[in-house]
């Protein structure tokens, strides 16, 4: 990993020095345990599949069941694909990051964030499933690698303090270095957890990827940019849901975060609930996300288009035997490079 970063320019140096303040991945990877059976189709040296996990709503937003595969058309770029897999069951292992905002404007809600996505953790994790939780302010934290022990997340959640700056270009585990900001105030490094949350984390998993962020929105001092962050999301498959925990009595009129942060959730099939600093609203969106994850359908197809360039290419799926129902899922994928397939 080190190698890798140091091949990259300009800001994702800075990029590195949070990365070295994570855990090692593999330890939780060991504990992994997947039969064949478990595991979707993905991308080989000889063939390439894009899976497509989903929601199904009505105009009203009630999740919709016992759909077939017959009922979805997929196109990629215009054009049409088969469809080779299909399932509508929920059993399938899920890979979940939290990443909760300590920056100095989420001190109201952070006591609701920990108790109720403690909560959310104990109910919706299964034995095949892993989490792992990450915290982000002037730094990037990991609280705790993956696990399936929601105990264990709990009392890590319990930990996250708020931090209003007071060791601004600290890293942790890094004997003080100064992180290179140029001139850039530090505050909430929302892109940067994002980006490592996908790339270090969620990229080396496969099946069901999720990551729920407990923010406002706004962005402060990241060396990662909304689109490096989206862009990563989208290269680990990962839905990124947003909890907008805004206490606007924080900033009076200068508040903007969420319009980024639709956009974010939006480009990888995920969407934003805003719950304000209201208990009752934050409980409620960790059951909506809880049951769409337990509802999702799972489309694999091999693409026409046989390419190994990297490109990014545009998914437009939809429900050819309903047009009143709407589809929630990611907007595209990054094809993978190297040779291209037979």
């Amino acid at each position: 990993m080190l190698s890798q970063f140091r091949a990259q320019a300009g800001n994702l140096a800075a990029i590195l020095l949070f990365s070295l303040a994570f855990c090692a991945v593999t330890a939780a990877q060991d504990n992994k345990q997947q039969g064949p059976d478990d595991q979707l189709p993905t991308f080989t040296s000889n063939v390439n599949v894009v899976n497509v996990f989903f929601n199904v709503k009505d105009k009203h937003g009630n999740l919709i069941p016992n759909l077939k595969k017959e009922d979805f058309q997929i196109l990629e770029d215009g054009k049409p694909q088969t469809i080779k897999y299909f399932s509508a069951e929920s059993n399938q292992p899920l890979t979940l990051g939290i990443l909760i905002d300590t920056s100095a404007s989420q001190e109201r809600v952070l006591p609701m964030e920990q108790e109720v996505g403690a909560s959310f953790l104990h109910n919706v994790l299964r034995a095949k499933d892993l989490a792992f939780l990450i915290s982000f302010d002037v730094t990037v934290d990991e609280l705790h690698d993956f696990t399936s022990d929601a105990g264990q997340l709990r009392r890590a959640m319990d930990k996250a303090k708020i931090n209003t700056g007071g060791n601004v270009g600290v890293i942790p585990g890094m004997g003080g270095g100064p992180i290179p900001q140029s001139g850039i105030p530090k505050g909430t490094l929302l892109y940067d957890a994002v980006y490592l949350a996908a790339h270090d984390k969620l990229a080396q998993e496969v099946g069901r990827k999720a990551m729920i962020l407990l923010t406002d929105g706004e962005d402060q001092g990241s060396q990662m940019t909304m689109k490096n962050a989206i862009e990563a999301a989208q290269k680990a498959d990962s839905i990124v849901y947003v909890l907008l925990c805004a206490d606007r009595g924080f900033y009076g009129g200068g508040y903007h975060g969420e319009g980024d942060m639709r956009k974010m959730t939006a480009e990888t099939g995920g969407r934003v609930i805003e719950v304000g600093n209201k208990f009752e609203k934050i409980k409620e969106a960790f059951d909506q996300i809880e049951r769409e994850l337990r509802s999702q359908y799972n489309i694999g197809y091999t693409p026409t288009n046989n390419a190994r360039d990297g490109a990014f290419r545009k998914i437009q799926l939809s429900v050819q035997t309903n047009k009143d129902l709407r589809i929630q899922a990611r907007n595209g994928y990054y094809a993978p490079k190297g040779q291209s397939g037979d």
